[in-house]
């Protein structure tokens, strides 16, 4: 069975407007690789160009922030769900 990756609005023009993208990925690591595989344009808004994740983009198991597993070496289940959320920064100077 697949995982879902999760894609938030922001990202959506690099994965043809796709909401969510299957991968049969066994951990997050292999999923975003996965995903930029299938999806070029989607790698620079992903990863630095010293191919690190990025800082500001967050990443939940199901409700869980990888952060708090294994991080990208977090394992996933079957009908697992991957979220990508972009930290938005903001408010009044």
């Amino acid at each position: 069975m697949s995982k879902k990756i999760l894609i938030p609005t922001p990202l959506r023009p690099f994965v043809n407007q796709q909401e969510v993208v299957e991968t049969q990925a066994s951990n997050v690591n292999d999923a975003l690789k996965d995903l930029v595989l299938n999806f070029p344009k989607l790698e620079q808004h992903l990863y630095d160009g010293n191919g690190n994740l990025r800082k500001f983009i967050n990443i939940y198991v199901n409700d869980s922030d990888i952060r708090d597993q294994d991080g990208v070496n977090t394992n996933l289940s079957d009908s697992d769900e991957v979220s990508l959320v972009p930290a938005i920064a903001g408010g009044m100077a």
